[in-house]
């Protein structure tokens, strides 16, 4: 059975359970199940988690803009809730093609403000850049705005990623489910997880059926120096979108985060029409900083609606 929801937390804010199963509801995106929070009414505010989290990510973040908008916050094949994928597709090209068909599923074509972060960040700017009249805004944090270089991450990251890319690395990374238990718990947060909000973030892994695969393909697919040349094409077709572009932004830094620093910080300050904020955390600073996420979310989403 799925995890139940949590749960205290250190300080008193109000937490939307993501991962009550009342909340949740699935739709077919082809030959997998994709789960989603639905919440609300009004134009969409749709959030986008990466890898290897869940919507759980957003759940003291969300409630900040309840009322402002239907919520909507999907897990990723594999992740979360969502069911896996039989034909193991679990690569940028297929999330796209999984994504592409959630949102025709809901209908999702008109005044969209898109919360991004990190492997959500990449499908959610390639679907805007595509179909750009049905954006309102984005938000995005720790996100991958151009083809990546391996001097644009702290130094201290580039050798656990380029090991990812190696047979030892992937057999070792599946094994240990290391993004999991290293990446996220140990690396890509300042606070301690609880034990029970470890448990949500293992339960695709552990539970019957569930799978490692993404934690390898994923950031395997991430493109350094050009490779892979696929996914390089992909995020440089929604790269030179960003700079164009006067789709309102939101770009919410993280002092400690790598997913969107050096080079690749000072050029996402170059976009148009946008503010920043910073904030006290690492690569998801959803856990560290939710308060601080969520009111500057807030703030962004009344500017836009009034």
């Amino acid at each position: 059975m799925p995890p139940k929801a949590i749960l205290p937390t250190p300080d008193p804010r109000k937490t939307l359970s993501t991962a009550n199963p009342d909340l949740r509801k699935t739709v077919n995106v082809g030959d997998a199940e994709m789960a989603y929070i639905d919440i609300g009414d009004g134009d969409p505010i749709v959030f986008m988690h990466g890898n290897p989290t869940s919507s759980f990510l957003w759940r003291d973040v969300i409630p900040h803009v309840e009322g402002m908008g239907r919520i909507i916050a999907p897990d990723f094949i594999a992740h979360g809730w969502s069911s896996t994928s039989p034909r193991d597709a679990y690569h940028f090209k297929d999330n796209i093609k999984y994504f592409d068909t959630f949102f025709e599923a809901l209908g999702l074509n008109e005044n969209l403000i898109l919360v991004l972060h990190d492997w959500g960040a990449a499908v959610g700017f390639d679907r805007a850049s595509r179909f750009p009249d049905q954006v309102q805004g984005i938000a995005y944090m720790e996100a991958m705005v151009w083809p990546r270089h391996w001097s644009d991450i702290p130094e201290e990251r580039v050798g656990a990623f380029k090991r990812f890319r190696t047979p030892e690395g992937e057999a070792e990374a599946i094994e240990k489910n290391l993004f999991v238990e290293v990446m996220l718990f140990e690396r890509g947060i300042i606070r301690d997880l609880s034990d029970a909000e470890k448990e949500v973030y293992r339960y695709p892994t552990n539970r019957s059926g569930g799978t490692k695969l993404p934690g390898v393909i994923m950031p395997n697919d991430i493109p350094f120096d050009g490779e892979p040349a696929e996914s390089h094409a992909i995020v440089k077709r929604y790269a030179d979108w960003l700079v164009e572009t006067d789709t309102p932004k939101l770009f919410i830094n993280a002092d400690e985060g790598h997913g969107l620093a050096g080079a690749a910080r000072e050029h996402a300050r170059t976009f148009k029409n946008q503010r920043e904020v910073t904030v006290h955390g690492r690569h998801y600073m959803q856990e560290d900083v939710p308060d601080e996420v969520g009111a500057a979310l807030a703030g962004f989403v009344r500017g836009l609606r009034g």
